[in-house]
């Protein structure tokens, strides 16, 4: 719209025209406001009723919350309005009005539950908290972005539909490509593999991952953003630092470009940004730790499975961001390396926050033979694969990498009680719409 003017940009003495959507209309008698907000914030538009036009003030005063309207009129100082200015109108155009019964309070006077929220996204995101969460992972992704540049990363993009399961087993979603079977991806594990031992190097990507998950939680979903680097002639102790240095880099930029944001949600004075390096626990140490702490109901052993319990309570021991590492050969997939001295061992890690796992990264295995084993150790057929596998015959360099979850990021970093909070709209065993 030309020579609109947003409500953060206009001074007094100014001519404009201002357009947005009517937050609330207040009613003093002879007096009357109308609030009208726009990306940028809220402007007090002033009725006078005895000294303006009565259709002006009818169509003003007349129009339902959440029309969208344009207002033309003088600024003028009012240090009692709620940004110090106001507008006298001198002409209001309702461009769409809006049904007065609306699904949910945009002004979040009145509550509403999450799935209605959901259900009405669009509403939902005109509520400064919600939007406060998006451009705060909107800051997220742009830092992360930046610091995969720092260290020489190229960004890529890789298929999301496949032949062939990333790592197998029932979490895959089947869709009929051209009479034939196919999947939606699981991660781009293989792909950014094959980066690697290109002349490329260092890769990343931010995109989605499907998995046909049963679990049905605040922290699961079937669609999420997964936040993927692998990089040539790194070890995992290498991709370990990436992570770090990325996690670090987006509560940095958070802190520094999103104070509003995060005065918004009422945690700025509880956000910080992680000092130091992060704790690099070995496996064994993870369960014994967690034995200790008596919060489980049967001590871990070697070979388990760290259950949401024991997270939780080794999360709370450690007080803050950690790695696990030196993870059991079995329990990961067949493209982790086992470690050289200790071939129970492999050079799987995990970047956990306090409350929940962030990431799942390791050194993968280059040589052939190693990893055609690897398949068939975990009941796959290396045949089905033969796209990725035939080009470790080639020349393929030791590489490292991992998979951050970019939702679990954001929900951990702002403290959301729900997964689907930092998602504009989310896939869950039961939400395919809107």
């Amino acid at each position: 719209m030309q020579d609109r003017t947003y409500t953060e940009d206009a001074e007094p003495g100014d001519e404009a025209t201002v357009a947005g959507w009517v937050h609330e209309v207040r009613d003093l008698g002879g007096i009357a406001f109308l609030i009208l907000r726009d990306a940028t914030g809220k402007i007090q538009i002033k009725f006078e009723k005895d000294e303006m036009d009565d259709d002006l003030v009818e169509t003003g005063l007349g129009v339902s919350r959440e029309s969208v309207v344009t207002v033309t009129g003088t600024v003028e100082e009012e240090p009692r309005a709620p940004t110090g200015v106001e507008v006298v109108p001198e002409s209001v155009e309702v461009i769409a009005p809006a049904d007065p019964e609306l699904p949910l309070d945009p002004s979040g006077k009145v509550d509403a539950e999450l799935s209605t929220r959901l259900d009405n996204r669009t509403l939902d995101l005109r509520k400064d908290e919600v939007q406060a969460i998006f451009e705060i992972r909107s800051e997220v992704l742009r830092a992360t972005r930046e610091q995969f540049r720092e260290v020489g990363c190229t960004e890529i993009t890789t298929p999301k539909i496949v032949a062939t399961g990333t790592e197998g087993g029932t979490e895959l979603f089947p869709i009929t490509y051209f009479g034939r079977e196919a999947f939606m991806n699981q991660s781009p594990q293989l792909f950014k593999q094959l980066m690697a031992g290109s002349n490329l190097e260092r890769v990343f990507e931010i995109g989605p991952i499907f998995r046909a998950e049963e679990h049905n939680t605040p922290r699961h979903l079937n669609e999420a953003t997964s936040i993927d680097f692998e990089g040539a002639f790194c070890d995992h102790h290498d991709a370990m630092d990436v992570v770090e240095g990325v996690v670090k880099a987006a509560y940095e930029a958070v802190a520094e470009n999103c104070a509003e944001e995060l005065e918004t949600l009422g945690i700025a004075d509880d956000f910080s940004v992680p000092e130091g390096e992060f704790p690099r626990l070995s496996y064994e140490e993870a369960i014994e730790r967690i034995n200790a702490t008596g919060e489980l109901d049967e001590q871990l052993v070697w070979g388990d499975d760290l259950p949401t319990e024991g997270e939780k309570a080794l999360g709370a021991d450690v007080g803050g961001h950690y790695f696990i590492t030196d993870w059991p050969s079995e329990i990961k997939p067949f493209y982790i390396m086992d470690d050289d001295e200790d071939e129970e061992l492999s050079t799987g890690f995990d970047l956990m926050h306090p409350r929940m796992e962030l990431v799942s990264g390791g050194q993968r295995e280059h040589r052939f033979e190693h990893l055609v084993e690897g398949f068939e150790q975990q009941g796959l057929d290396p045949d089905e694969f033969e796209y990725y596998t035939k080009m470790f015959k080639y020349g393929m360099p030791p590489h490292a990498g991992f998979g951050l979850g970019g939702e679990r990021l954001l929900m951990t970093m702002l403290d959301l009680d729900n997964i689907r909070e930092a998602v504009l709209f989310p896939r869950d065993r039961q939400r395919l719409s809107p």
